[in-house]
């Protein structure tokens, strides 16, 4: 008897309805929101995966400065700096601290006559930033010296 006379469906015939099962469903969901396993994807389809994740990070941070040294409102900047702590990048203000030449750059200097203050960051006059203990951009600043 020709397919099209059986009420029955032939085993392996499609859907004709268009339905996807509810397993493969589950299966397509798993897959696409990373939860299930890929049994298809290889070491080095992981390690391109993540590298170019990694290197998109990279270059939205570096965006997200470019737009903060550009931003004329205190509340844009403020919200661009808790954007970037929320994902490990803070803000470098060492006011106040020892000047360290490998972590800060010198912009100025502030004469003073007080001993204890010679060779401490005055005021920071440019933000530096750190994503984790990876120094991004280095802070410029104002030094004490000692008369």
């Amino acid at each position: 008897m020709p397919a099209w006379f059986r009420r029955e469906p032939a085993p392996e015939a499609d859907d004709p309805t268009g339905q996807i099962p509810a397993l493969s469903m589950a299966k397509i969901i798993e897959e696409a929101d990373g939860t299930g396993t890929a049994d298809d994807a290889s070491e080095p389809d992981v390690k391109s995966v993540l590298d170019r994740a990694l290197a998109d990070r990279q270059a939205l941070i570096q965006l997200c400065l470019y737009a903060l040294d550009r931003a004329r409102s205190g509340g844009v900047v403020e919200r661009i700096e808790q954007g970037l702590a929320g994902i490990g990048v803070t803000a470098v203000r060492p006011d106040g601290q020892r000047f360290d030449p490998s972590r800060h750059e010198a912009g100025g200097a502030v004469a003073t006559d007080d001993p204890a203050l010679d060779g401490v960051v005055a005021e920071t006059e440019v933000v530096g930033f750190a994503d984790h203990d990876h120094l991004l951009r280095a802070p410029i600043v104002t030094v004490y010296t000692r008369r």
